[in-house]
């Protein structure tokens, strides 16, 4: 991954280097030579390996407080024949100038201040890194420094070198003999400009192919109903609450073992972080495998009770789940309640009602060694049979601030069955029903199951 670009200074629009007059009036710009060998009263002491340049050097805390921009010119030989001209921001303020005489140097100046690199590219390369490669020392600087703008500096006989190097990873480069303040000004601040918009691009491509991988896996994390050889009609909707997942901590899943029984399960992990989906999953693969296994009921959820507390990231961790298997008639099927509420059964001529739940076991992963009595419950020939998490039932009631309950949500899938809407349409409708009455997004994860028997 790459380093993180750190938060710069604001730079300003420089658009011109030349200083004001009263500037002019106290003196030339000082290079780094000149300034350490500058009687006192043309320039304050600076370091060896730092130059202010302006018409006059101010002192070094001074500096340190009102300079806006730092740039960090690596060269050859930085005592000979100035090639950096006066810098001065658009307020008139120095330009600081950090000067390195090799790599070693450069390493040792470049801190999160320096907002851009001039590096001379006549510059040799340290030791055998360049290896008859001319851009060695750049590409040895872009790799000291992925997180700075860098301007690369050339000579007029050589601009194809400087092309080059914008292609390996300079922003821009500059022809020695061409600089002037009001040129270099622009440069550094388009160099830093440009590096800024490259770094925000990369970050926001990253995020793209994360957010794809992220939708990708969770996808593949939903279950795949196992229904072959099955009269029975399925459909499903879920609803993370986590913003921009494709999955929460409540999950589901349907199997038909080979004597025809049809087991359906939904199920819901406290809290609503990655954590909690991942340990869903968890459950939801165990629960299959043990379904197809031969297992139900008291001893099923036990041994599901068992892989919870093992795989919780936190003892506080629960979970809640219904279990119902239907006999392969379908006209009868057992329930298993632990902590969660009760499935919606609804029938031709018969409003729709809870299945009884006075039986109810404790959630997953609360009570050791707990026990979970199976309910048997008579379905008849024709029915549907909804299972959900409490999401469905938690959220708020307009302006109330009264949650909708099961007594609501029994009231409203009355009203949307007597209007016709069954199968994907039922769910969609009282989910999106839900959601109005909340007055916005629900917070809880919302999972729901449909099964429908047919004559």
């Amino acid at each position: 991954m790459p380093a993180p670009v750190p938060r710069q200074r604001a730079i300003p629009a420089a658009e011109g280097g030349q200083a004001p007059a009263a500037a002019q009036r106290k003196g030339s710009a000082l290079d780094s030579t000149e300034a350490r060998t500058a009687a006192p009263h043309t320039a304050a002491p600076v370091e060896s390996s730092t130059a202010v340049l302006s018409g006059t050097a101010p002192d070094r805390s001074e500096t340190a407080a009102h300079t806006n921009l730092t740039l960090l010119l690596i060269q050859d030989d930085p005592g000979g024949s100035p090639i950096v001209p006066d810098l001065l921001d658009q307020s008139g303020k120095p330009i600081r100038v950090r000067t390195a005489r090799n790599l070693t140097e450069a390493e040792r100046l470049l801190t999160d201040d320096v907002h851009c690199i001039l590096l001379d590219l006549a510059l040799p390369a340290p030791g055998r890194t360049g290896d008859g490669d001319e851009l060695a020392v750049l590409k040895h600087v872009l790799e000291l420094a992925p997180r700075h703008a860098v301007l690369a500096l050339t000579g007029a006989d050589d601009t194809e070198r400087g092309a080059e190097a914008v292609r390996v990873g300079a922003q821009d480069y500059l022809v020695r003999d061409e600089l002037d303040g009001r040129l270099l000004s622009r440069a550094i601040r388009y160099a830093v400009e440009r590096k800024r918009s490259d770094s925000a691009e990369r970050r926001l491509a990253e995020g793209r192919v994360r957010a794809q991988e992220n939708r990708r896996l969770e996808r593949g994390l939903l279950p795949t109903p196992l229904l072959d050889g099955s009269p029975l009609r399925f459909a499903a909707r879920y609803r993370p609450g986590r913003s921009r997942a494709l999955l929460g901590g409540d999950f589901y899943d349907v199997v038909r073992t080979p004597d025809g029984t049809v087991h359906a399960m939904i199920g819901d992990v406290c809290g609503h972080g990655p954590d909690e989906a991942a340990l869903g999953v968890e459950l939801r693969i165990a629960w299959r495998a043990l379904t197809l296994a031969g297992l139900s009921g008291d001893q099923l959820l036990g041994t599901l009770q068992e892989v919870l507390e093992h795989e919780r990231p936190d003892d506080e961790i629960f979970a809640t789940l219904c279990t119902v298997d239907i006999a392969p008639d379908g006209r009868h099927a057992g329930l298993c309640l632990a902590g969660h509420p009760s499935p919606l059964l609804a029938r031709p001529g018969m409003p729709a009602q809870l299945l009884p739940y006075d039986n109810n076991g404790p959630a997953l992963g609360l009570l050791p060694g707990a026990r979970w009595p199976r309910m048997r419950v008579e379905l008849g020939a024709e029915w549907s049979l909804m299972l959900y998490t409490d999401g469905l039932i938690e959220g708020r009631v307009g302006d109330t601030g009264e949650r909708l309950g099961q007594d609501g949500m029994v009231e409203m899938i009355r009203r949307q069955l007597s209007e016709g809407l069954s199968g994907e349409a039922l769910l969609r409708t009282a989910v999106n029903e839900v959601r109005d009455l909340n007055g916005g997004e629900l917070t809880d994860d919302v999972a729901v199951l449909l099964l429908d028997r047919t004559a």
